[in-house]
């Protein structure tokens, strides 16, 4: 079996914690080389993980000859560039969600994988459903829930809260562009769900702590929302999504599915599933036990280089979508009054 060999851009915490041990432990996989943000930082990573080479460029990485694939830890402003330069230069790509930091960026990356129909070119999927996905697929699908009539998510944390907390990279726009909390993280398990693609009918947004300072000190002014609801349909039923980054206690996230005969519920954090039928039957519904809570990123991605296969979780087109509904909430929840 020819060996994989993977170069990786960036190693932040999901890197760390997911795509390094992840792809390590799959036989036939060689870490080749690390670029991180900081040639020292690049060590301690190839050190924490038996890389034996480091690079101080991530061009470095792309240009590198002994490199089949690269996995791209990096910002979302980083996205697009990188990932095209890999694209070009016939590495596969694996790319931390969120796919860009606009959705300009994410049709150029689009348009970089479509014309390297031989490379794979992966997005690391919303981890909140994969166990649950095939269960949820099946309910919809089956009828059981007659015609859909609402569909709505809610997703609160505390995450910024703390009004003295230094300003984090998800609240900077120049980092991470149009993405607002886990608003496409929420929104791309339902694409796994339902055909189509949702219509952002309002968006209203709040930020609660105007100014924020970074870890340097300095003084920024906060754009991206720590309140957002958005309004809309996918096809006939009603779309509601919620987002709170100043929410205390608990975090949550719950999806809830209205039919004309029943409501399927999913508390992702709880990994509850369950069915109310309109009599008032209550049913809870088991979910198959899966490896990991259903998490094969770094196993999907060489399956794909080895055999051929289409990416599924996610490949740039469905990333895309998400960007798309992204967008069309940005622009609306920014709409002069």
């Amino acid at each position: 079996m020819k060996p994989v060999r993977i170069g990786f851009i960036g190693a932040g915490g999901n890197t760390r914690l997911r795509h390094l041990p992840g792809f390590a432990e799959i036989a036939g996989v060689e870490l080749v080389a690390v670029a991180n943000r900081s040639l020292a930082s690049s060590q301690r990573v190839a050190a924490e993980f038996g890389i034996d080479r480091v690079h101080s460029d991530w061009r470095e990485i792309i240009a590198a000859e002994d490199i089949d694939a690269v996995c791209i830890g990096t910002w979302p402003n980083t996205h697009a560039e990188m990932a095209g330069a890999a694209l070009a230069a016939g590495k596969h790509v694996l790319v931390e969600a969120r796919m860009a930091s606009s959705l300009a960026e994410a049709k150029a990356m689009a348009a970089a994988a479509a014309a390297r129909p031989d490379r794979v070119a992966q997005i690391v999927p919303s981890p909140f459903t994969l166990e649950a996905d095939d269960v949820i697929q099946r309910c919809v699908a089956s009828g059981e829930l007659g015609e859909l009539r609402r569909i709505s998510s809610e997703h609160t944390t505390e995450a910024t809260l703390d009004p003295d907390a230094a300003l984090s990279w998800r609240q900077d726009e120049r980092l991470s562009g149009i993405n607002t909390m886990a608003l496409g993280i929420c929104y791309e398990p339902m694409l796994r769900w339902f055909t189509g693609d949702a219509a952002v009918s309002a968006a209203e947004a709040a930020v609660v702590t105007p100014q924020r300072r970074d870890a340097d000190g300095r003084e920024h002014t906060i754009t991206i929302p720590e309140r957002l609801t958005v309004a809309g349909h996918w096809g006939e039923a009603i779309l509601h999504m919620s987002q709170s980054s100043v929410d205390p206690g608990p975090a949550r996230c719950i999806y809830e599915i209205e039919g004309a005969k029943a409501t399927l519920r999913y508390d992702a954090y709880a990994r509850e599933l369950s069915m109310k039928s309109v009599d008032g039957a209550d049913r809870k519904i088991t979910i198959p036990h899966v490896p990991n809570g259903g998490w094969a990123v770094e196993e999907q991605f060489i399956a794909s280089i080895r055999s051929g296969a289409p990416v599924t979780l996610t490949d740039f087109t469905t990333g895309l979508r998400y960007m798309a509904f992204t967008d069309a909430v940005w622009q609306d929840a920014n709409r002069p009054a």
